[in-house]
Formats: structure tokens, sequence, C-alpha cells
């Protein structure tokens, strides 16, 4: 009977690489019976362990991931600008958020981040953590090193504390600290406690890591407030976020647009939910205004046109000697 079940196990793990390489999704296999699709399967050693899925609420997000994020692994999270770190710094906020959700007395969550990236993006706020993503200020520890790594010492280190729920180490660029030998050391960490480690990586290209998923983050355009009469034009409602599965050994690429609901603590697919992707503030979905912004210059019927290209003009040709000013004018000459 032992031995039935591990051939099936093995069985079951080469048709999954099998569908990895032909592009076909895992969930179209014959599942075997006995397995969960809510939990995922770590061999290590010999020893089956089985470690939850992180659900977001998107149903065809999670979908696309397999059931959803790995709680009990190393995940990438990338910004291709640097513009895009409050972006995604939100989406590993409320992901930090959903884990802490069902626990009443939550373990905190360290932040590891070299000084660099504090001071090029920022801390998240304090007020703000509570009230947009349930996670209260003191849940919230930070821990900044002067190098990278420092950074990567800590967050190994801290990954295999169980005093913490999560671990979120943010990084700029693509260090040559930051290779495959010191993913995989942070990856096996996180397998061993049980618990995510999320690598937050700002204006980085993507390199070969040991994380199961990376997931590319960008901001999207917000929709409008909704209220009881319907959307209220011209104003800015739930921020969205454009997710694009990057890589996954359990899904195919795709990219979603999701909405954060911090009422609900939940995630939003507005790829198919049917929701306007429009900005709020684009002039062709919001009513026309009767009366001008700008009144018009006189003897004018149309508002000037759009700037054209700016040429650069030639250098200014210092003044012959013979030009210059003489002493007694020099101070009258500099004055405004």
């Amino acid at each position: 009977m032992a031995m039935n079940a591990v051939a099936r196990d093995t069985v079951f793990a080469l048709r999954r690489q099998i569908a990895k390489i032909e592009g076909t999704l895992p969930d179209r296999l014959e599942v075997p019976a006995g397995f969960d699709a809510d939990r995922m399967l770590v061999r290590r050693s010999g020893v089956a362990e089985s470690h939850g899925l992180l659900s977001t609420g998107a149903d065809h997000f999670d979908a696309a991931l397999n059931g959803g994020l790995p709680k009990a692994a190393l995940t990438e999270f990338h910004g291709v600008e640097t513009r895009d770190a409050g972006t995604v710094a939100g989406f590993a906020l409320a992901l930090a958020g959903l884990l802490l959700k069902p626990t009443e007395t939550p373990a905190p969550i360290l932040w590891v981040g070299t000084a660099e990236i504090f001071r090029e993006a920022g801390f998240p706020y304090a007020r703000g953590l509570e009230a947009n993503f349930g996670i209260a200020p003191e849940n919230l520890l930070y821990a900044e090193a002067p190098k990278i790594t420092d950074a990567l010492w800590i967050a190994e280190e801290a990954a295999g504390l169980n005093a913490l729920s999560a671990v979120v180490l943010e990084l700029r660029g693509n260090p040559d600290r930051l290779d495959l030998t010191a993913t995989r050391r942070l990856h096996r960490r996180a397998l061993a406690a049980g618990r995510p480690v999320f690598l937050l990586r700002q204006c980085a290209f993507p390199e070969p890591t040991a994380a199961p998923v990376r997931l590319v983050v960008a901001p999207a355009p917000a929709t409008l407030r909704n209220t009881m009469a319907g959307p209220l034009d011209g104003t800015i409602g739930r921020p969205g976020i454009t997710v694009t599965i990057g890589k996954s050994r359990a899904a195919q690429p795709g990219q979603f647009t999701l909405e954060w609901n911090p009422d609900e603590r939940t995630f939003l697919d507005r790829t198919h939910a049917g929701a306007t992707h429009q900005r709020p503030w684009d002039t062709q979905n919001r009513t026309k205004d009767p009366v001008a912004v700008v009144s018009l210059s006189s003897g004018r019927t149309d508002p000037a046109p759009a700037a054209r290209a700016v040429l650069a003009f030639p250098p200014r040709q210092p003044l012959p000697a013979g030009d210059q000013p003489s002493r007694p004018q020099r101070p009258a000459h500099r004055r405004a």
C-alpha cells in the first residue's frame, strides 16, 4: 500500500512536469485520490509535507495560480520602475493583511530593506496600515540594513523565527549578491518554517531565482467611487493593480487587473468583472462642463494647440572684449 502511494505521487509529479513543458494547466490532469487542491505538496528528504495556499479572493487569479500563492515559500514581486514601488509595497501589505485576517493575536511582520531603498521609496504609512490593510502599526517591524549582504542575512535568520508571521525583503535593482544561491537559502528557510517570505524587487528585471512564483506588479487606473445611485462622476475609487504572472510552476503566464477592497480586505478581479478600466479623470468619460475653465484670449476662438517639438537653442556666444561693461557699470548691470 505504501509503495503504491509513493508510485502514485511520483507519477503525479511527473505529469505536472510534463504539463509545465507542454504548457498545459496541471488542473486538467487527473488528480489522484486524496489530493487536496487547496494544499501544496512539498517533498523534502523523502517526507511529504503539506502547506496551505493563500487565496486572494479574486477567483480567476487564484485559479490561474492553481489555488493561490504558497504560504510557505519565497514569492517575488517585481516593480519595473521606481515609481511603482508604492504599488508593489501596497500589494505585499494587502497579502500580509490576508495572512493576519483569521488570527486574533497575530504575530508581527518583519520588513527588511537597505538604507538605499528606504531612502528612495520610503516607509509604509503607519496610520493607514490598519485602516487599509488591517495591520496594526505595532505588528509591522522594520530592519534597515546598510548593505545588501546584511539585509539578506537578517531576512534569512528572521525567516526561521516562530515569532513572526511573514518576512518582507525589499531591495532595489539586480544586485550580484541576490543570486540563485541566496534565493535558494531564503526559500528553504520559508519551507522549513512554514511561513512566507516576500521578496520585493523595485526597478528590477527578471533573472533566475529559486522562488516558485514571480509576479510583476504595476499600478492600474482607479475606478469611480460607487454610491447608491451608481458611480460618482469625477471621483477616485478603490486602487487598481495590474498583476502579471511572470513565473509559476503551476500556472501559465497571464495578466490580471485586481482591485483592493479595504473594507472587506479582499481582492476583486476587475478583468472578469466588467468594471471600467478608464481613469476617473479622463475627459472622455466625464460629463462635459458647459463653463470654460479658463477664458479664451481676445480675438481667439479655439484654445492653444498642443505643444510641439522643443528645439535646442544655439549656445550663447560670449560678448567681445570691447562690449564688456565698464567697472562703474558692473553693479547696476548685475541687478535684476
